[in-house]
C-alpha cells in the first residue's frame, strides 16, 4: 500500500507462487484469495518459513467480484477475507465450513467486542475471525474547507462543487445518503430507497468523480476538498498530508469488519486454520497493522505499539461509545441487493 518495494515484492511472491509449476511445500499449500495490498508480504513468507507450508495468493477487488468464484467453486480457495454482510451471505447459502476453533488457540487475542459484534453476520461466531475493522466517514482538507465538517451535509454543499469524492460503491453511497436522511443504513423501505435515490441525484452533479482508492491519491495531492473514504485510508492519507482531517459524521455511519473464513470446499481446512491462526499472532497482527495501516481487532497487537499517540490515534482506535447510529452492513437478501443494484444504475446513469 504505501512502499513501492514492498509492493514489488508481493507482486514476486504471487507471481511465484500462483505461476505454473509452483512447488508445494513439504507440509503441502494453503490457498488465500484477499483484498488487494491487505497483507504485509513479509508475512507470508514467514509463515512458509515457519510451517513448510506454501502460500498461494489471489487478489480480489470487491467483495461481488470474490462471491461468485466461491459460489460456482470453478476455483478452490482454502481462506478468504470477505467484509460482514458478504459472510452472511455465504453463511446463509451455506458456502462457509465450520473453523475448528481448537486450531486457532490465538483467537484469544482479538478483542471481544469485535467477536460480539460478529455475531450480527456470524450468530455463533462459527464461521469466521476478524481481521481488519474501520469506519467511513468524511476526509476533508482543512485549508480548502470554510470550517471543521461534522455532518453528511457536506457533500451536498453547492460551494464545494467539483471539489467532492464519492465513493464508488453501491452499499456506500446509498448509506452516505440514507444515514443523512435520518435512516438505517440497512433500509429495504422502497419509500426511503427512492428518497435517498433522489438525493444521490441531486449529489451527482456536485461531484468531481466517484472513486475507490483513487480518493487517498487526489486528497493526498489536494486534488480535492472532500472525500468519503474507508477509516485505514485516512490513517495513511493524513500521515502523507498534514492538512487532512477525518471526521465521523453525527448523523452516523457504518462500522465494518473484514474476516478470515474458509469455504466448504477447501482442498486444504487445517492449512487454512493454521494460517488463521498464525495471522491472529500479536507481532504478525502488528506487523499487518503498520503494513496496510487498516485497525486491527487483535488487542494483543495493539498492546505492542509502543507510540502512544498510534496507539490512541481515535481515527485508528475511536472510541465507539462517543458515537451514536454505528451500524454494520447486514445481508439483505437478493430481492434488496437488485433494488439497490437498480437504484444505484439510475444514479450512475443519469
Amino acid at each position: 500500500m504505501k512502499q513501492w518495494t514492498a509492493l514489488l515484492l508481493l507482486a514476486v511472491i504471487t507471481a511465484l507462487l500462483t505461476g505454473c509449476g509452483r512447488k508445494t511445500g513439504p507440509n503441502g499449500e494453503v490457498i488465500v484469495y484477499n483484498w488487494g495490498e491487505y497483507i504485509d508480504p513479509d508475512v507470508l513468507v514467514m509463515f512458509e518459513e515457519e510451517t513448510g507450508i506454501s502460500v498461494i495468493y489471489d487478489e480480489f477487488e470487491t467483495n461481488e467480484i470474490m462471491y461468485p468464484k466461491i459460489e460456482n467453486g470453478a476455483s478452490l480457495y482454502d481462506v478468504v477475507c470477505p467484509s460482514d454482510y458478504m459472510i452472511e451471505k455465504m453463511i446463509q447459502n451455506e458456502l462457509l465450513a465450520e473453523i475448528n476453533f481448537d486450531h486457532i488457540p490465538n483467537i484469544k487475542n482479538i478483542d471481544s467486542q469485535y467477536l460480539i459484534q460478529s455475531r450480527e453476520f456470524d450468530p455463533d461466531n462459527k464461521y469466521s475471525v476478524p481481521f481488519c475493522f474501520g469506519t467511513v466517514g468524511i476526509l476533508y482538507n482543512k485549508t480548502m474547507v470554510d470550517s471543521p465538517i461534522d455532518s453528511w451535509d457536506i457533500l451536498w454543499d453547492e460551494r464545494y462543487k467539483d471539489n467532492i469524492l464519492m465513493q464508488d460503491s453501491v452499499r456506500d453511497a446509498f448509506m452516505v445518503a440514507l444515514k443523512r436522511l435520518g435512516y438505517s443504513m440497512n433500509s429495504t423501505d422502497e419509500t426511503q430507497l427512492q428518497q435517498a435515490k433522489e438525493s444521490l441525484i441531486v449529489q451527482k452533479a456536485l461531484t468531481q468523480a466517484y472513486v475507490v482508492d483513487q480518493v487517498r491519491d487526489k486528497m493526498i495531492g489536494n486534488e480535492a476538498a472532500i472525500g468519503v473514504i474507508y477509516s485505514g485510508e485516512a490513517i495513511y492519507t493524513k500521515s502523507e498530508n498534514n492538512d487532512l482531517e477525518y471526521v465521523i459524521p453525527k448523523e452516523g455511519t457504518n462500522i465494518w469488519i473484514d474476516s478470515w473464513v474458509i469455504p466448504k470446499n477447501a482442498p486444504n481446512k487445517e492449512n487454512a486454520e493454521k494460517f488463521i491462526n498464525f495471522l491472529c499472532r500479536a507481532d504478525i497482527a502488528l506487523k499487518n497493522f503498520e503494513y496496510i495501516t487498516y485497525s486491527t481487532p487483535n488487542a494483543a497487537a495493539r498492546a505492542l505499539i509502543t507510540d502512544d499517540e498510534i496507539r490512541s490515534n481515535p481515527v485508528a482506535f475511536p472510541d465507539f461509545t462517543q458515537y451514536d447510529n454505528l451500524e454494520t452492513y447486514r445481508y439483505l437478501g437478493e430481492d434488496a441487493t437488485y433494488q439497490y443494484n437498480a437504484l444505484w444504475k439510475e444514479v450512475k446513469s443519469y
